[in-house]
């Protein structure tokens, strides 16, 4: 887009709100930006991106626990890998690792010509040399109890208690585990182990949080909460493409902060979005035909994506049948659960309520993408009614007879769907009602195992199936465990797949999958769909199937 368009539409409130609150900022940080930068490169290239959030609330990768907080990170900061659209974790910051035999060392072999954005807190005001002592901060940084990162995690269980991280010299990072863990590569692509440089972080404080520097594509340019956010191209970025040419071809990327989703898709189909993920329930009917397929009269309007999602839709059952809360539950009895689960046309629900944007979830727990996941597997559970009467007489409750109510707690946003669950167990017999529940007092029931039989679902944080399978380790507690499975065989099961190879470790995954199923201490849902949507003219844009968007090879034409 030419730059006196960018600045020229009055008409759009979008635009007009950029302008008055910071557009004469991102003007002057544009027009110093173009002085590091060829003449060839004009026309400017701007990407309007929407985050219907309504708000930021952090650009410190530390608390980087929202998709769009990853976003923005990604775009400012790098990490040691990363994971490409393939959902391969591949080379970034380092160009290669090795692990040690025992699987306890990972050595990191970094770049030695990535720069830290220009900041007038190093010396000259130009962004100095990034080095593994960086690394060991940032990493370090991240377990320390006094900042309270929400991704502390990351490092707390897997690493050894006296030197985690040392930095052998500038381009060569080990990084010692207490056990093997072969997913941790897997683990570093995550956002929250981006690499920060000490001198700006320390200046800053808490503060660092709006005064971000990486060593990402693009640099901080303007940020008015709520409002707007402009981030500029990094004119010293480190990749290249193919052909050699510098990263990334964006001039800047703007991002405005409007929290409806409707609003959002109608700015997109005047042109003054160029990316829009997912979209309002309201549009899906207009949009989609019930087989999922786009209607035709849009299907020259703009550019529509569909991929694997890495996210399990649910309900949990509560297993843990010593707890008090458990007392006289039918969904204690494995027979119930199981019949429960059969007793769903997955098949009809996201017809119905998706608009065949998802995939029954009938193969288990690990979703499509990931190694581990059986296409084939027939440990799931297809719709079959007369299977779930069977179990239900076998458990006692012949045609639901004697079977005490059951509750299915669920956030308002899902009350439709859970609705139709408790439909299709009211065919075969079993009563149930539903409570809404606010989404944070439904998570503390989870957390304090106080909630029996509940609607949610699990996000991968990271592209290797053991982050779903970590759900039913009764080693760990709730969170990830809600539903506090708890199985001797799973245990071990889990510890030697964090030491064996990938071949390896990919079948055992599947076996975990099958214990799991043979238990029924979920409800799979569906297997999630992405859904994104692009203007016609751009190109380059890349996405995985955690629904982490690239922006690096972006243009617009």
């Amino acid at each position: 887009m030419h730059l006196q368009n960018f600045t020229g539409n009055t008409n759009s409130l979008l635009l007009r709100r950029s302008i008055l609150n910071g557009g004469v900022c991102f003007l002057f940080s544009l027009l110093l930006a173009a002085a590091c930068t060829p003449a060839a490169r004009s026309p400017r290239q701007v990407f309007h991106l929407n985050l219907s959030s309504g708000y930021l609330e952090s650009i410190d990768p530390a608390f980087a626990r929202y998709q769009y907080m990853i976003w923005i990170d990604h775009m400012i900061y790098n990490t040691l890998v990363e994971t490409d659209e393939h959902n391969h974790t591949v080379p970034s910051l380092a160009r290669s690792w090795d692990i040690s035999p025992d699987g306890l060392i990972y050595t990191f072999h970094l770049h030695s010509d990535v720069y830290f954005h220009d900041n007038p807190l190093f010396p000259g005001g130009r962004g100095r040399k990034m080095t593994a002592a960086d690394v060991v901060y940032s990493f370090y940084r991240l377990m320390d109890p006094g900042l309270a990162s929400s991704g502390a995690w990351i490092f707390n269980s897997h690493v050894a208690a006296k030197d985690a991280f040392v930095a052998t010299d500038d381009t060569t990072l080990q990084i010692h585990l207490s056990k093997p863990f072969r997913p941790l590569p897997e683990l570093l692509t995550n956002a929250y182990c981006a690499v920060v440089p000490r001198e700006v972080v320390e200046h800053w404080g808490k503060d660092f949080r709006n005064h971000p520097c990486g060593t990402g594509p693009f640099l901080f340019g303007y940020w008015d909460e709520g409002s707007t956010l402009n981030l500029l191209r990094n004119p010293h970025y480190w990749e290249r493409d193919s052909a050699g040419r510098s990263l990334p071809y964006l001039d800047a990327v703007q991002v405005s902060f409007i929290d409806s989703k409707a609003t959002e898709f109608l700015l997109f189909l005047q042109g003054k979005v160029d990316f829009v993920n997912g979209i309002d329930g309201s549009f899906k009917d207009q949009l989609f035909l019930k087989n999922g397929t786009l209607r035709s009269e849009f299907t020259s309007r703009f550019h529509v994506s569909k991929g694997a999602y890495l996210n399990d839709e649910y309900i949990g059952f509560l297993t843990d049948t010593s707890l008090p809360v458990m007392h006289d539950e039918p969904t204690g009895n494995v027979l119930v659960r199981k019949a429960i689960n059969y007793a769903i046309d997955r098949k009809k629900m996201i017809s119905y309520f998706k608009n065949g944007l998802g995939t029954p979830a009938t193969h288990g727990f690990i979703p499509p993408g990931l190694p581990g996941y059986d296409e084939q597997a027939r440990y799931g559970y297809d719709y079959d009614p007369a299977k779930a009467l069977r179990l239900l007489t076998e458990a006692g409750y012949p045609n639901g007879k004697g079977l005490k109510p059951i509750k299915i707690l669920v956030q308002n946003n899902y009350v439709d769907i859970v609705n139709f669950v408790a439909s299709e167990l009211q065919e075969v017999g079993i009563p149930t009602t539903i409570e809404v529940i606010q989404p944070n007092i439904l998570k503390q029931q989870m957390s304090r195992s106080q909630a029996v039989f509940f609607r949610a679902g699990w996000f991968a944080d990271y592209p290797d199936a053991e982050t779903f399978l970590v759900v039913f380790n009764s080693n760990f507690p709730a969170p990830p465990n809600y539903t506090r499975f708890s199985d001797t065989t799973f245990n071990n099961w889990y510890d030697k797949s964090c030491n064996l190879p990938d071949t390896l470790r990919w079948q055992l995954y599947r076996s975990m999958d099958s214990l799991v199923m043979s238990y029924a201490p979920v409800l799979p849902l569906y297997y999630d769909e992405l859904l994104h949507f692009t203007q016609n003219n751009i190109t380059g844009f890349r996405s995985n199937a955690m629904n982490l968007i690239d922006l690096k090879l972006v243009k617009k034409e």
